[in-house]
C-alpha cells in the first residue's frame, strides 16, 4: 500500500496556507455590509413603520386642505330663460343651462339640476330676476351683483392660507424624518457601545466603513421615505384636481427631495458622532441637542415666518434651513433660477466638512467608555 507524501513545496505551500490570516473585506465591501444590516433592521422595526404611515397620512391631510382653501369649485348651474341668457353669459362663476320657458326652468329646479332660475323682467333695473327654490340663492345673486373694479398694489402670488398649509408640510416632514432617523442612528451607536458589540465589529471593519455604512443606509431609508411622500403628494394633487397648484407645487417638491438628501447626510453625520460621545442611552439626548435644535430651528421659523420674505432668504441659504426654505421660496416664486443652484453648493460643501469633523470625532470617543468624551478631545484624538 503506497503512503501519499508531501514535497518540500507542498509542506510550504500547506503551511502558508494555513498561517496566512484571513483577507481583509473592502472599504465598499464593509460599507454596503452594514448599509445593509441597517436597512434590513429598520424596516422591521414597528416604530419606523408607524411613522412612516403617520406622515403619510400627514401628507394626505395636507392634500385635502390644500384643495379646500386653494381649489377651485364647479359654476353654479342656473336655468336661463330668453334673453336672460345675455346676463348669465361670460360669468365665470355660472353655468346656463338654457330652457324654453319659466316652467322649464321650474323643473329643473324642482330636480336639483340647477340651483336657481334666471327670468327676463322689465320692471327690473337689471332686466332680470332670480327665481330660488327654498330660500334665496345667494352665491347666484351675488355672481350677478355689479361690483367696483378692484386693484391691489401688491397681489400676492399665491394664498396666504395655502402658503402656510405648504410651509407645514415642508417643515413637518423635514422635522421629522431628520429626528426620526437622526434619533436612530444615534442609539444604535450608544446600544453598540454599551454592549460591546463596537469592539467586535472595529476587529473587522474600519470605523471609516462603519460610520458610512450607518449612514447611508439610514440616509437611503431617509430618502426612500421622502420621496414615497413626493409621490403621494403629487397623486393626491391630481386626483383632487389641483392642476394649478401641482404646476407650482411639482418643482419646489423635487427641490426638497435634493436638498433633503444631502442636508440628512449632513445630520446623520452629526448625530452619529455626537452619539458615540457617551456609553450611556440616558446620556443621548445631552449629547444629541445642539443637532436637535438645528433640526427644530428650520420647522418653527418656517411656520412662523412662512409670509416673511426676509427670512425666508436667509433660511434658503443657511445649510440646516435650506433644505425647507429654499423649497417654500420656490413655490411662492421669490426664488431666481441660480439661487437655488448656490444653495445646493453651499450645503453640499457644509455637508462634507460636517462629514470629515463626524468621522473624526466618531473615530476618537467610539472605544471610549465611562464618562463623556469632552468635544475638544474627541477632536484631538
Amino acid at each position: 500500500m503506497s503512503v501519499p507524501t508531501n514535497t518540500p513545496g507542498d509542506r510550504g505551500a500547506s503551511e502558508a496556507s494555513v498561517s496566512s490570516p484571513p483577507a481583509e473585506p473592502r472599504f465598499v465591501d464593509s460599507v454596503s455590509l452594514i448599509a445593509g444590516r441597517e436597512i434590513t433592521m429598520r424596516l422591521r422595526s414597528k416604530a419606523f413603520l408607524i411613522s412612516t404611515g403617520v406622515l403619510m397620512l400627514a401628507v394626505l391631510a395636507s392634500v385635502v386642505l390644500g384643495s379646500l382653501f386653494g381649489g377651485q369649485s364647479d359654476p353654479t348651474k342656473v336655468a336661463v330663460v330668453g334673453s336672460a341668457a345675455e346676463s348669465v353669459a361670460g360669468n365665470e362663476a355660472l353655468e346656463a343651462v338654457p330652457v324654453d320657458d319659466e316652467a322649464a326652468g321650474e323643473q329643473l329646479l324642482r330636480d336639483g339640476e340647477v340651483d336657481a332660475i334666471v327670468v327676463p323682467d322689465a320692471s327690473d333695473p337689471l332686466g332680470i330676476t332670480v327665481i330660488g327654490l327654498d330660500q334665496t340663492p345667494n352665491g347666484v345673486v351675488g355672481a350677478l351683483s355689479v361690483r367696483p373694479s378692484v386693484e391691489l398694489l401688491e397681489p400676492a402670488a399665491v394664498d396666504p392660507g395655502l402658503a402656510y398649509l405648504v410651509a407645514f408640510g415642508f417643515g413637518i416632514v423635514f422635522f421629522m424624518s431628520a429626528l426620526t432617523f437622526g434619533t436612530t442612528i444615534a442609539q444604535s451607536v450608544v446600544e453598540e457601545k454599551q454592549t460591546r458589540v463596537v469592539e467586535i465589529l472595529l476587529s473587522t471593519v474600519s470605523a471609516r466603513a462603519l460610520l458610512t455604512g450607518k449612514v447611508i443606509g439610514n440616509s437611503v431609508l431617509a430618502f426612500g421615505q421622502i420621496l414615497a411622500i413626493a409621490v403621494l403628494a403629487i397623486a393626491g394633487l391630481m386626483l383632487t384636481g389641483q392642476k394649478v397648484l401641482l404646476g407650482g407645487l411639482g418643482s419646489s417638491v423635487i427641490w426638497f427631495v435634493v436638498f433633503f438628501a444631502i442636508g440628512f447626510v449632513m445630520l446623520a453625520a452629526l448625530f452619529a458622532a455626537t452619539a458615540a460621545m457617551v456609553s450611556r442611552s440616558e446620556d443621548i439626548g445631552s449629547v444629541t441637542t445642539p443637532v436637535t435644535m438645528l433640526v427644530m430651528i428650520p420647522y418653527f421659523l418656517v411656520v412662523f415666518f412662512f409670509d416673511d420674505p426676509t427670512v425666508l432668504t436667509i433660511m434658503s441659504y443657511v445649510p440646516f434651513s435650506a433644505p425647507v426654505g429654499m423649497p417654500v421660496r420656490i413655490f411662492l416664486g421669490q426664488a431666481e433660477w441660480w439661487e437655488p443652484i448656490v444653495s445646493l453648493v453651499i450645503l453640499v460643501a457644509t455637508t462634507a466638512i460636517a462629514v470629515a469633523i463626524g468621522e473624526r470625532i466618531y473615530r476618537n470617543s467610539l472605544l471610549r467608555t465611562g464618562a463623556r468624551v469632552p468635544l475638544a478631545e474627541a477632536l484631538r484624538g
